[in-house]
């Protein structure tokens, strides 16, 4: 019976000590960007289909226009990684100077020359003094073989 009283005063620990953990933890708010909203969206994209040989190699980035709120980049990453990225600049309301271009490994926005990269989606150029930037906006990619599944 003494060794039943030490394990229910062992689990009471645990749970005291677990309790006492979840309680201490700060929540970590994320932080939603004001200017675009979230979108729902699942997008295939079968890599075998001749335009979208770009991404055959590491570096390799193609638009796809007719996705997110004003396109999607897709970047090969490293040859086997891919990474998709919300073409519209994600630091101020969408309108007709938003949608970044793909120069290189970097989106870059017409309306006021921000710079992003494609492989962290961090702005590279800030406002000196800017307190309120956000990242490019990340979507998710599911590798199926030669296959992609864009989504969010």
């Amino acid at each position: 019976m003494n060794s039943i009283a030490t394990l229910s005063s062992r689990k009471k620990q645990l749970i005291l000590i677990g309790l006492m953990l979840a309680l201490s933890c700060g929540k970590n708010d994320l932080e939603r960007n004001p200017f675009l909203p979230d979108l729902r969206f699942s997008l295939p994209v079968n890599l075998n289909l001749p335009q979208y040989d770009n991404l055959r190699f590491a570096g390799g980035t193609i638009l796809l226009p007719n996705a997110g709120h004003k396109g999607i980049h897709l970047f090969n990453l490293n040859g086997s990684s891919y990474l998709a990225w919300e073409a519209s600049c994600p630091n101020h309301l969408p309108s007709s100077c938003s949608q970044t271009q793909l120069v290189g490994v970097l989106a870059e926005c017409p309306c006021e020359d921000y710079r992003y990269s494609l492989a962290t989606g961090q702005l590279l150029n800030p406002p000196k003094g800017a307190t309120d930037i956000y990242s490019l906006i990340m979507y998710t990619v599911d590798v199926r073989g030669n296959n992609l599944v864009i989504s969010n």
